[in-house]
Formats: structure tokens, C-alpha cells, sequence
């Protein structure tokens, strides 16, 4: 019966709750207390003369240091650097981003939006909108397989940035090329063969239209001097 009593003695109400307060301690001793993490921010005065970068866990935090690093006495608001949002709460600053560009506002102090200056592609764009090219020649040499004895050339020409030609020349192989060379050699020899054919032939028939001419002149000659003997004989007779 004794030890029965001792049993229900430990389910009681007070054992429970002595119980259950060890049970807390010992999990809260256990578990560590959560610390948030600090996190980078960038900082500017009203002018945007000066940029610091500064670590803060919290707003609270970030006031606290941005008065030492911009030695302010008091920060009168502090906004978004790129739209003038105003950043009054620990909820809202939790939201933002790391490395957000922040502005502090000292008493009689407003936000201003920054003049951007134009773009390295826009200044680009309006320096080719002025300038006009007279002439723009673009020359590609490659090859469409490694056995190619020289490639292949492209070659691109614009005129006033408007009008453009291209004229793709195609090269062959090297074995290709010695056998293109071999027939355009045999067939400039051939030709050579036949001027030179026809040129002899032709001087051969005007020499020979020479010497006809000479022989016929030299019988008319001869003739003739026969025809006066006889004539010159006859009368001395």
C-alpha cells in the first residue's frame, strides 16, 4: 500500500509542473537565442557626395552608425536612394535587400532624384545616328574543312551604312586546285598550239603567193624580151 501511495504521489499536480518547468529549462538552456545577422548596406548623403558602406543587424543598429561614420548629430528620416522611399520600420527594413543604396536626411533636408547621364549604348547609338561611313570593307577567311589547301574568303562591302555587297569565294582542295591548274595550262598550250598553227600557215601561204607572183612577173619579162629579138631580127633581115 505504501509504494501504491508513492506512485500516485508522483502523477500529482505539483510533481507535473516541477516537471514540466525542469523540461523548459533544460530545452531554453539548450537552445541557442537567436541573434539576427548583420547585413551590408550602402549609404549616401543628401548631395550624394559621400558613399559608405555600412554592416547593421537592425534600423536601430544602422542609425547608431551611420551618425558616427557621417558624424550627424541626429538623422532627420532616412530613404530609398533611388525612389525617396521613406524607411521608418524595423519590418520594412528587414525586407529590403542586401547592398540597397540609402539616404540620410539631416533637418531641412529633401530627396532629390539623381541625374542619370546618358548610357555608354545610348551615346553609342547617337554618335552612329550622326556619323555617316563612306565605306566599310570586312573581309572573312575561313575554311570548311581542314583539308582545304587556302579556305575561303567573304568579302562584304557597305556604302553610306545603307547599300552592302558580298561576294563569296570559294577555294577547293590542293589536289583540286594541281589538277585546275594542270587543265587551264593544257588548254592555254592547246590554244597557243593553234595560233601559232594557224599564224605559220597563213605566212606560208603568202609566201608562196610571193613567189608565184615573182615567177609569173619573170615569164611575162622573159616573153617579152623573146617578142622584141624577133621583131629586132625581121627588120635587120
Amino acid at each position: 500500500m505504501d509504494y501504491a501511495k508513492k506512485s500516485l504521489n508522483l502523477f500529482s499536480a505539483s510533481s507535473l509542473s516541477n516537471i514540466s518547468h525542469r523540461c523548459v529549462s533544460a530545452s531554453a538552456s539548450v537552445l541557442p537565442s537567436f541573434s539576427p545577422r548583420p547585413r551590408p548596406f550602402r549609404v549616401t548623403n543628401s548631395n550624394r557626395s559621400i558613399k559608405k558602406g555600412i554592416m547593421a543587424d537592425g534600423l536601430s543598429d544602422l542609425l547608431n552608425k551611420i551618425t558616427d561614420a557621417f558624424h550627424v548629430s541626429c538623422v532627420a528620416d532616412l530613404v530609398l536612394d533611388e525612389d525617396g522611399t521613406g524607411v521608418d520600420t524595423e519590418e520594412f527594413f528587414h525586407t529590403l535587400k542586401d547592398s540597397t543604396v540609402l539616404m540620410i536626411l539631416e533637418k531641412g533636408e529633401m530627396w532629390t532624384p539623381q541625374q542619370r547621364s546618358l548610357s555608354q549604348d545610348q551615346a553609342g547609338e547617337q554618335k552612329s545616328q550622326l556619323r555617316k561611313d563612306l565605306a566599310k570593307l570586312t573581309l572573312d577567311l575561313y575554311k570548311n574543312h581542314p583539308k582545304e589547301f587556302i579556305g575561303c574568303l567573304n568579302v562584304q562591302m557597305t556604302l553610306y551604312g545603307m547599300y552592302s555587297m558580298s561576294y563569296n569565294l570559294q577555294c577547293y582542295h590542293a589536289k583540286r586546285m594541281l589538277r585546275e591548274v594542270l587543265r587551264w595550262t593544257l588548254f592555254s598550250m592547246q590554244a597557243t598550239g593553234h595560233v601559232l598553227l594557224g599564224t605559220s600557215c597563213y605566212m606560208q601561204h603568202l609566201l608562196d603567193e610571193d613567189e608565184k607572183a615573182e615567177a609569173q612577173l619573170y615569164d611575162k619579162q622573159r616573153h617579152l624580151s623573146g617578142n622584141v629579138a624577133g621583131i629586132v631580127r625581121f627588120w635587120l633581115a
